[in-house]
C-alpha cells in the first residue's frame, strides 16, 4: 500500500482559504503559522484552486506574495508547495542545470525515479516555463556517460509492465560483462538496459545477475564505476527495487552526511508528499532506527521546521 502524507482536505473552501491567506500575508507581520496550517493541510490540486481564488480576490499572484513576504528555506517550502508536480520537477531541474554549479544529485533523484508519464509532463512544463528543451539543456550542462544515461532517461521510453523471463539471463550476462570490461560500448549497453527495460524485467535481470556473478548488482556497479555515472546507475537499481527505500536513503544522506542539505530535503518531502512519503518514513525508521520526524526536529528550527514536520505528518510515537 503506497501512500503519501497529504490528502485532500474535507469541507474544502478555496475562497475562505484565500481570504485567510490574504489576511495572513497583508498584515503588519506575516502570520507564518496560518500559512503552514493551510498550505500543508491541502492537497496540491486544492492549493492551485486557492491560488486561483486568491488571484480573483486580490488581483495578485499568491506565489509572488509568498516570495515577497517570506525568506530563506521557509520560503522555498511554501513556494514549492504551490507548483503542480510536473512544474515543480521542471523548476528543480532548471535550477540544478542552470545554477552556478550543476547539481547532479538533483538530476539523479528526479530522472532516475519518475515514470514515463511523469517525465513527459515534466518536459512539457520545462518547455512552458523556461522556453527551453530539457534534453538540450542536459546535453549542454552535463558530460560523458553520465550525460548519455540522463538523456536516455529523459526520453521517457522505458517499457512498462512487460517482462520476458527468457531474455533476463541474457541481459544479466551483458550487465556482468559491462562490469568486467568497462569499455565505452559496454557502458552504453549497461545504461541501455537500465534505462529502457521495464521494472518487472529488471527485477528478474538483477536476480539472474546475482546467480551468474555471485554478487549483488549494486556492489558490482560500485566496484566497477565511479563518479556521478556510478551514482546514477545505482539510483536506477534502487528505484527499481523500492522507491521509498531509495528516498529514505537519500534523505538520511542529506540530513546526516551533508549537514542537513536543505534543497534535497525540501525537494523530496514536497515531491513525494502525495505519493509515498508515508512509506518513505516507514523505511527510514526501519533502516536507521530514528524517525524522519525526529531527525528533522533535531536539525531544523523555527517555522521552517514546523513546515517540514507538517508535510512529514509525524505520528505521536515519532515525537
Amino acid at each position: 500500500q503506497i501512500q503519501g502524507t497529504i490528502f485532500p482536505a474535507p469541507n474544502f473552501n478555496p475562497i475562505m482559504d484565500a481570504q485567510i491567506l490574504g489576511g495572513a500575508l497583508q498584515g503588519i507581520s506575516c502570520e507564518k503559522d496560518v500559512l503552514i496550517d493551510i498550505l500543508t493541510q491541502r492537497c496540491n490540486s486544492q492549493r492551485l484552486m486557492i491560488a486561483e481564488a486568491y488571484r480573483d480576490m486580490y488581483g495578485r499572484d499568491l506565489i509572488t506574495d509568498l516570495k515577497e513576504n517570506l525568506s530563506h528555506h521557509f520560503k522555498e517550502v511554501m513556494v514549492g508547495l504551490m507548483y503542480p508536480p510536473a512544474s515543480y520537477d521542471a523548476h528543480e531541474l532548471w535550477h540544478a542545470l542552470k545554477g552556478v554549479d550543476t547539481e547532479e544529485n538533483c538530476l539523479i533523484d528526479i530522472l532516475a525515479s519518475r515514470s514515463n508519464m511523469e517525465i513527459f509532463q515534466m518536459k512539457e512544463a520545462y518547455l512552458m516555463q523556461y522556453n527551453n528543451d530539457l534534453q538540450q539543456d542536459i546535453d549542454s550542462e552535463t558530460s560523458g556517460h553520465f550525460r548519455d544515461t540522463l538523456m536516455n532517461l529523459a526520453q521517457g521510453t522505458r517499457m512498462e509492465g512487460y517482462a520476458d523471463p527468457s531474455s533476463a539471463a541474457q541481459d544479466a550476462m551483458i550487465l556482468w560483462e559491462a562490469c568486467q570490461q568497462k569499455t565505452g560500448e559496454h557502458k552504453n549497453m549497461l545504461q541501455m538496459i537500465l534505462c529502457n527495460k521495464s521494472y518487472q524485467q529488471l527485477w528478474m535481470v538483477f536476480q539472474e545477475f546475482q546467480n551468474i556473478s555471485g554478487q549483488d548488482i549494486v556492489d558490482a556497479i560500485n566496484e566497477c564505476y565511479d563518479g556521478y555515472f556510478q551514482e546514477l546507475l545505482v539510483a536506477i537499481v534502487l528505484c527499481v527495487r523500492d522507491k521509498p527505500s531509495y528516498f529514505a536513503y537519500r534523505l538520511y544522506n542529506a540530513i546526516h552526511d551533508f549537514g542537513f542539505h536543505n534543497k534535497t530535503i525540501i525537494r523530496i518531502l514536497i515531491a513525494r508528499s502525495e505519493i509515498d512519503l508515508m512509506n518513505i518514513r516507514q523505511r527510514y525508521k526501519e533502516r536507521y532506527g530514528k524517525s524522519l520526524f525526529h531527525d528533522i526536529k533535531h536539525f531544523a528550527s523555527g517555522h521552517y521546521e514546523s513546515a517540514l514536520l507538517a508535510i512529514c505528518a509525524g505520528d505521536a510515537e515519532d515525537y
